[in-house]
């Protein structure tokens, strides 16, 4: 953290603090001893540990999903594309910080979770991924579903094995990290032909 400023120590202090201990068991003052300051100087910049908390949870959520999400608003591309080169990053996303996902799934779930909501409010708007599926079933490129249904399909085969890696691991490859990395890249292809077969007509 040496060459960071002061508040950028703190923001990666705070990310792997609530991490490590969500919201609830997060203190500032672990907070202020993973930057190296005191936690007077840590509440100059951050007011509360909820502030603190919004400004993690808004850098992570944003991280996975509206910078993704961009690749659908590509022209360029055919919906088929999309749906790939979408995979595709996600996973590698994910796979270069493997734990946002659980960090933000487990923040949902708690007592902050209307927090949480009304930042993924306020960050994602998907009824633009959403008009276009309805186009595809329109123009008979993809068999009818729920728009809501087949984004949440997208999202949930990319993140669930990696959520999951220690049932995986274990599970599925008797604890071969090197098998279980390589069926984590082998899946940018796996889902993005799951997906296509099953909506493509």
């Amino acid at each position: 953290m040496d060459n960071l400023n002061t508040e950028d120590k703190i923001i990666q202090a705070a990310e792997n603090e609530f991490v490590e201990q969500g919201y609830s068991g997060a203190r500032m003052q672990s907070i202020a001893n993973k930057a190296g300051i005191n936690k007077a100087l840590l509440h100059y910049y951050f007011r509360s540990k909820e502030k603190l908390f919004e400004v993690i949870f808004k850098t992570a959520f944003k991280l996975f999903v509206p910078k993704i999400l961009g690749i659908f608003e590509r022209e360029d591309l055919d919906f088929f594309e999309k749906i790939r080169i979408f995979t595709q990053e996600y996973i590698n996303l994910i796979i270069k910080n493997p734990h946002i996902p659980g960090f933000i799934l487990h923040e949902l779930g708690t007592k902050k979770s209307s927090l949480a909501a009304i930042i993924m409010e306020q960050a994602i708007n998907v009824d633009p991924i959403k008009s276009q599926i309805e186009k595809e079933i329109e123009k008979g490129t993809i068999r009818p579903v729920m728009p809501e249904q087949l984004i949440m399909n997208i999202i949930a085969l990319c993140v669930f094995p990696i959520v999951a890696a220690p049932i995986g691991k274990v599970v599925l490859f008797k604890g071969d990290e090197k098998k279980y990395q390589d069926m984590i890249q082998s899946r940018k292809d796996e889902v993005a032909d799951f997906i296509i077969n099953s909506i493509k007509l």
